[in-house]
């Protein structure tokens, strides 16, 4: 494989409008300069924190482009990162990063790299291009259509190596996701590679294609004994073929595969192409779902009491009905989920908080963690 380089207030409080992360998200490119149809010069737009990584491909015979966008924090060298890797790139790439952004702000997403695929070369046709690599059988039409095998060889034993040999990469927390004819390579690579991702998001996947053979590759997937648990979840519009999309939805759950998780959602009032903003929203939301155990109540008596943010601003934890609950300045009450007997986080907002204890056993305080900051909040009653 040959390498081308070239790519504050308490968090309780109400959360950051849309625009504002549309700010965090993008920038303007010093340098690069267009014209406009006055002939006036305007820096171009580019995704912050993004790079631009051209592939050529030993197995696939052609070049591929990788978008790579880096979490802030990506300079913590302590920490490595899940990965989402992303089909049609160059349709999708902007919608995914801002989807995480929100995701990420509202906690329901971890700090995560992604990486878009698409093809490269001068002057890509991208609708022959993705006919041939996303679709797993020819249609009778071998020049135009089925080379998903070699398209998923490609990402398997080039793309995802090199992107855990140059990023500090989760080896073990994987998505793959996909809408379309990316939809139908997303569930041909859970069908034939189940192992390879930890999470899949197939969006309005073309799985009548061919006179839906896609089902020959499930039929090999029924048998299969999963080495780690998978997250699947399917979305498609209400205006689209939702009997085909329920058939094969259907068929994997009958399939009652050991560790595999499937979830569907037929976007109401929506059409093909309008399905990603919600579906992928909403997938990414759930394939990435924190655990919410149950703990005992005399663990979780240790931690009620008065704790002090700030010395203005005081909080108090509660246990009620067996679970934690923290209650504000203003007296509104919010529920802490879970995570492990001392890790603990609000569901919708971006604060998280680990217990900790001193010598003797006693609580002093818990780590709390926001989104761009961190500190620690005594216990003082």
């Amino acid at each position: 494989m040959k390498i081308l380089q070239s790519c504050g207030t308490f968090i309780f409080k109400t959360t950051i409008i849309f625009s504002l992360l549309v700010i965090f998200l993008f920038s303007q490119a010093q340098g690069k300069m267009i014209d406009d149809s006055q002939g006036l010069k305007h820096p171009e737009f580019v995704i912050a924190g993004s790079q631009v990584i051209k592939i050529n491909s030993s197995i696939a015979g052609q070049e591929y482009v990788l978008h790579v966008n880096l979490p802030q924090n990506y300079s913590d060298t302590s920490k490595t990162f899940p990965v989402v890797y992303l089909l049609d790139s160059q349709w999708d790439f902007p919608l995914i990063t801002a989807i995480y952004g929100d995701q990420y702000y509202d906690g329901f997403m971890p700090s995560t790299i992604i990486v878009g695929i698409t093809w490269g070369g001068e002057n890509p046709n991208y609708d022959k291009r993705r006919a041939f690599d996303l679709t797993p059988t020819d249609n009778s039409q071998p020049t135009q259509f089925g080379n998903a095998e070699k398209f998923l060889s490609f990402i398997k034993k080039e793309a995802i190596p090199f992107i855990d040999s140059k990023y500090r990469t989760n080896k073990n927390n994987r998505t793959l996701a996909g809408h379309s004819f990316g939809g139908l390579f997303t569930l041909f690579t859970l069908f034939t590679e189940p192992d390879l991702f930890n999470q899949y998001i197939p969006g309005s996947p073309a799985s009548a294609w061919d006179k839906s053979s896609l089902f020959k590759y499930l039929e090999q997937f029924s048998k299969v004994n999963l080495k780690h648990p998978v997250r699947v979840y399917a979305f498609i519009g209400e205006y689209e073929g939702v009997q085909d999309f329920e058939k094969i939805t259907k068929a994997i759950q009958d399939c009652k595969i050991k560790s595999l998780e499937l979830e569907t959602q037929i976007v109401k009032g929506s059409g093909h192409a309008g399905t990603k903003p919600e579906g992928y929203n909403r997938g990414l939301q759930q394939v990435f779902k924190r655990p919410s155990i149950k703990v005992d109540e005399i663990i979780l008596e240790q931690y009620a009491g008065e704790y002090e943010i700030d010395p203005q601003t005081k909080i108090k934890l509660a246990v009620e009905n067996g679970q934690l609950v923290v209650y504000l300045p203003d007296n509104v009450k919010m529920n802490l989920c879970a995570e492990t007997e001392t890790d603990f986080y609000i569901v919708g907002g971006f604060m998280n908080a680990r217990f900790a204890k001193d010598d003797k056993g006693s609580i002093t305080g818990f780590q709390m963690y926001r989104y761009n900051t961190e500190s620690f909040v005594k216990k003082i009653k």
